[in-house]
């Protein structure tokens, strides 16, 4: 067992960082500090304080809820994270948990 970091970030789809979408710019910045592996999710739908975001067949675009995950040693973690919540701001949830990873 190691232990280890646990970073996930909540998003919308449509969160956007200049011309690129928010999620986009987040998963080249892990990459580039050197995180061992980052997986996006997107959701069907979600609540939170910016409302309710769903598929909804009568419009022509969806702003769907978007998870980050990411897990590594504490370190690594640290060393990214204020960067991560400098380019989320308002935009979402970024929050950091312990967890422990098992390994064959």
């Amino acid at each position: 067992m190691i232990k280890a970091k646990l970073l996930r970030i909540y998003l919308r789809e449509n969160d956007r960082h200049g011309d690129e979408p928010l999620y986009k710019y987040i998963i080249r910045i892990l990459k580039e500090n050197n995180i061992s592996g980052a997986t996006v999710f997107k959701g069907m739908c979600g609540y939170g304080v910016r409302g309710i975001s769903r598929v909804d067949i009568l419009r022509l675009s969806m702003n769907l809820p978007v998870v980050i995950e990411c897990v590594d040693k504490e370190e690594n973690i640290s060393k990214v994270l204020p960067k991560i919540i400098d380019v989320v701001g308002d935009n979402g949830l970024v929050y950091v948990m312990d967890v422990e990873v098992y390994k064959k």
